[in-house]
C-alpha cells in the first residue's frame, strides 16, 4: 500500500477499466471482501487538472486509440492550498502498459514550470522526461478538470490493486485546484468506474468475479469522455 504523502515516483503496471452500474459496484464490493482490502485513507476526493496545447492536441491525439499515448495532469488529493503538496504526472500507455513518472511541488512551483520558468523536482531522470514533455510540447496550459471519489483496495500479498471511483465528474472552467470539488458528472447517478492495476496477469479469481458479474473491460478515459460533452455542447 502507497501512502498519499509519499507515493510512488515511478510506475509501470498493467491497467484495465470498467462502467459499473449500480448493481455491478454492490456485487464487485461484496465479492471482495476477505480478498482485498479497503486502504486505510476510505472514500477520497482526487482532482486532476489536465494540461493540453492551445488546440488540444494531446486529447485529439488520444481519442485516435494510437497505440502509444501520453497525457500531463497535477494531482490534488483534496482541495489544495498553494503551499500543500501536489503531483505533476507524466502517464504514457503503450496498448495496456502504463508508465508514470510524477514529482511532488506546490501549485506555484507548477505555475512557474509551465511558464518556462526553471524545472521541475529534484534534478534527476523524472524531471528531465517531465521537462522534455513541456518543451516538445511548447505551450502546455490548463485544459480540463477531472473530480472524483475513489475508494481504493489492495492485495496484502501481492501487487494486485483496485480502484473504485464514484460520480466522476468534470469542469472546463475555474480550472484551479484550490477552489471546489464541484463538476458536471460524467456518467448516470450511482455508475462507477473500476480500474484494475497489476504488474503481471490478473489472478484467475478475479477473472471469474468479473464474468460472474458480467463486468466487461471499456476503454473509458474521464479526460476523453469530458472532451466528447464539450464537442456535443459546442455543436448544439
Amino acid at each position: 500500500m502507497t501512502s498519499i504523502n509519499k507515493p510512488i515516483e515511478v510506475m509501470k503496471r498493467y491497467e484495465m477499466k470498467y462502467v459499473l452500474s449500480p448493481r455491478q459496484t454492490a456485487f464487485l464490493k461484496e465479492r471482495l471482501m476477505g480478498r482485498m482490502y479497503e486502504d486505510r485513507y476510505g472514500l477520497t476526493s482526487i482532482a486532476s487538472l489536465y494540461y493540453d496545447t492551445p488546440d488540444r492536441r494531446l486529447i485529439r491525439a488520444s481519442m485516435e486509440k494510437p497505440l502509444f499515448k501520453e497525457k500531463i495532469r497535477l494531482r490534488s488529493y483534496g482541495i489544495a492550498t498553494n503551499s500543500s503538496p501536489v503531483y505533476l504526472e507524466l502517464k504514457r500507455k503503450t496498448g495496456s502498459i502504463v508508465y508514470k513518472r510524477r514529482v511532488s511541488t506546490t501549485i506555484p512551483n507548477v505555475n512557474d514550470f509551465f511558464a518556462g520558468k526553471g524545472e521541475i523536482g529534484k534534478d534527476g531522470q523524472i524531471s528531465r522526461e517531465i521537462s522534455y514533455f513541456r518543451d516538445y510540447y511548447k505551450e502546455l496550459v490548463p485544459s480540463c478538470l477531472i473530480i472524483y471519489d475513489r475508494v481504493a483496495y489492495y492485495e496484502k500479498d501481492g501487487d494486485l490493486r483496485l480502484t473504485i471511483d464514484h460520480d466522476p465528474r468534470f469542469r472546463t472552467r475555474d480550472l484551479d485546484l484550490t477552489t471546489s470539488m464541484e463538476g458536471e458528472s460524467l456518467l448516470p447517478p450511482g455508475n462507477t468506474i473500476l480500474e484494475i492495476k497489476v504488474q503481471e496477469a490478473m489472478p484467475l479469481w478475479l477473472s471469474t468475479v468479473l464474468a460472474e458479474g458480467e463486468i466487461y473491460k471499456t476503454s473509458f478515459s474521464k479526460y476523453g469522455e469530458a472532451y466528447k460533452w464539450q464537442a456535443l455542447k459546442r455543436a448544439e
